[in-house]
């Protein structure tokens, strides 16, 4: 007999078909950081982007928007398909059912009193809750009939109490004399405990008596006279606003017709000041609102409560996932209600967001500016960089037939030659060196396995070094010709190609408008468009001299974004001049600069944006004059081409 601990088990492996991935991140937080930095990149603050990205959401992920949407629908459909007098049809329905019952039993009589009798039906009220009131006293000859008219008070009774107590109306029925004290009781002792609390009385050990007396009125458990009035106070004033919602004569009439619940009129007066009291306790409860419901279906008392209920929460839930109020957090959002009312997909979706922005400030993507505003931190500007720079890459891989290449920019080709590892390296370490050097160590008598003065790093051919200036154009017709955002994902992966694969390479960023200046990276991502007059490329020019001056060991390269010919140039004042069409003046000044720069032998590229032929016409003129490139580039293909002018300059 073969051994049963030899079993072999087969097992067969495919594609999973269940919807999405459940072994798959929740969220990409690369593809988060993109889609906030192209807000931010288009003008957004950093906060209003990630708000933005929480109410987009993402991919198989509902943002705020779509889940702020179904609640609204919700809505719609609550009030669209329901009405709210089901409790009046249904005693009426009754009440007809008696009259006729009884005229039916009366008819079979052939005596004074059964005319009689006839006579006090047709002289009934005509609204239902004067009928059921003068039908108190009768004597009804027909069983059937009395069956009716009592399933009316019972009816009354379990709705009554079922607009307060959760699953009354089922526990109710058939409800005897004794049932219909023991709620007398309860209410009885509620009230004191309510008025005790109102007054500021410690009712903590009234609370336990009442708990352990009529505990099982109240499933949900509250553990103290705070939370005991939350709970019947928000049912309470859902009841209210189901009244609010009705005719003042559908009022009128479950008025009177309350009066008759359980053939007692001790009930309604005990749930009067129940509510009275709820709403002195809870001021703060809606208790004036209301609801317009316009549908076939008819709910009775309670049921329509719980209607009410629902709008209530999901008003909140609207408010909740709108997020408009100061503080707002995803957080606020609550769970358990959103589940109720809209499914578990909809609250593993709202999960799934809080998280995505608690882990976007837990990585330290934003960090605080001088004056307190939000922005990216220098990690989300490095990620945001590699993102775009990939692209970029990808955009010349696919153009010249190449693949991205890892190879750092600190250092040229490999000699052949190791030297020791001095604090600032960044080549590569030497395997067999390093370890060789470990090895001689510990025959040396050293136990450990390796040290710091182990490592030898590779030799490598020195590079030239290169002083970068990219010159961006900020004038307002870039923002309006759609060229911003283009712009600053050119400067996005220039500065991420130098930073991490040109670490000897000096960048400096230099925007221009009325006027020029030099910017941080995160400054420039985070820049807003602004309505200015003025392409000051005199003023830019000048920045970038005084940069590369700065490195006069450094191959000095200049790079020119622009959409428009020069219109404003730097006074020696300090202050701009501008005019329409260029005067000869800012001309002169701009040209003089050039040169000035051209002496310096600089490496100049002009990235021409648009099809103004007078801007053709001058950048061809200062292209001959300083020795420069001309490219026109596609807004989709302008940082492709900046970093692919960088490169061909640092291969030269």
């Amino acid at each position: 007999m073969a051994d049963p601990r030899r079993r072999r088990f087969r097992y067969a492996y495919g594609p999973y078909h269940g919807g999405p991935d459940p072994l798959a991140p929740p969220f990409d937080i690369r593809a988060a950081m993109d889609e906030i930095g192209r807000d931010v990149m288009e003008g957004s603050s950093p906060r209003q982007a990630m708000q933005e990205l929480l109410r987009r959401g993402m991919e198989n992920r509902r943002g705020l928007d779509d889940l702020t949407r179904e609640v609204w629908q919700r809505r719609r459909d609550l009030q669209r398909d329901n009405r709210l007098d089901g409790t009046l049809q249904e005693v009426r329905e009754l009440l007809q059912r008696a009259l006729s019952a009884e005229r039916e039993a009366l008819g079979n009589e052939d005596s004074d009193d059964a005319r009689f009798r006839e006579m006090q039906l047709d002289a009934l009220p005509n609204d239902p809750g004067g009928a059921v009131r003068e039908l108190g006293e009768y004597d009804w000859r027909s069983a059937d009939a009395r069956e009716a008219y009592e399933e009316i008070r019972d009816l009354l009774g379990r709705e009554m109490l079922d607009q307060r107590f959760e699953g009354m109306k089922q526990a109710m029925q058939n409800a005897t004399p004794e049932d219909v004290e023991r709620i007398r009781e309860m209410l009885d002792d509620l009230n004191a405990l309510l008025a005790n609390h109102a007054q500021g009385q410690d009712t903590t050990e009234q609370f336990s008596e009442f708990m352990r007396k009529h505990g099982e009125f109240f499933p949900e458990n509250p553990q103290n006279t705070d939370e005991l009035a939350d709970l019947l106070a928000a049912r309470a004033a859902a009841a209210q606003r189901m009244l609010n919602s009705m005719s003042a004569e559908q009022r009128a009439e479950l008025a009177e017709l309350s009066r008759q619940a359980f053939g007692d009129p001790r009930l309604a007066q005990s749930l009067a000041q129940l509510d009275a009291q709820l709403q002195g306790l809870r001021p703060g409860e809606d208790w004036e609102g209301s609801g317009r419901f316009r549908g076939d279906n008819p709910m009775g008392m309670g049921e329509a409560t719980r209607a009410m209920e629902q709008l209530g929460q999901l008003d909140a839930l609207a408010e909740q996932l709108a997020q408009s109020y100061p503080g707002a957090r995803i957080e606020d959002v609550d769970l358990d209600a959103l589940t109720e009312l809209l499914g578990e997909q909809a609250a593993v979706d709202a999960r799934t967001l809080a998280q995505l922005e608690r882990e976007l400030q837990r990585q330290g993507l934003f960090e605080r500016a001088a004056d307190g505003t939000l922005q990216l931190s220098p990690k989300a500007l490095r990620r945001l960089g590699q993102s775009v720079l990939s692209d970029v890459v990808d955009q010349l891989s696919s153009r010249r037939g190449e693949r991205e290449t890892r190879r750092s920019g600190a250092a040229g080709e490999a000699t052949g030659a190791t030297r020791p590892w001095a604090f600032g390296d960044t080549e590569a370490w030497s395997v067999p060196r390093t370890l060789l050097n470990a090895q001689l160590r510990k025959a040396g008598g050293d136990p450990r396995n390796l040290d710091v003065t182990d490592v030898e790093v590779v030799e490598t051919e020195q590079r030239t070094r290169a002083a970068v200036a990219l010159l961006v154009d900020t004038s307002w017709s870039m923002v309006a010709e759609g060229r911003w955002v283009p712009m600053k994902r050119t400067a996005l992966a220039l500065h991420q190609l130098i930073s991490t694969r040109f670490r000897g390479d000096d960048l400096a960023l230099i925007t221009f408008g009325r006027h020029a200046r030099s910017v941080e990276l995160g400054e420039l991502v985070g820049l807003e468009g602004a309505y200015a007059q003025g392409t000051n490329l005199h003023h830019a020019l000048l920045l970038a001299g005084r940069h590369l001056r700065r490195h006069p060991d450094a191959l000095p390269v200049v790079l020119v974004v622009t959409d428009g010919e020069p219109t404003a140039h730097l006074e020696p004042d300090g202050e701009a001049y501008f005019d329409y069409p260029p005067s000869p003046y800012t001309l002169r000044a701009t040209v003089g600069e050039l040169d000035k720069l051209a002496g310096m032998k600089a490496n100049f590229t002009f990235f021409v944006l648009g099809e103004d032929p007078r801007l053709a016409a001058f950048m061809d003129d200062v292209a001959k004059r300083c020795g420069g490139r001309i490219v026109t580039p596609t807004l989709d293909g302008l940082g492709a081409e900046v970093v692919a002018d960088y490169l061909r300059t640092r291969r030269t």
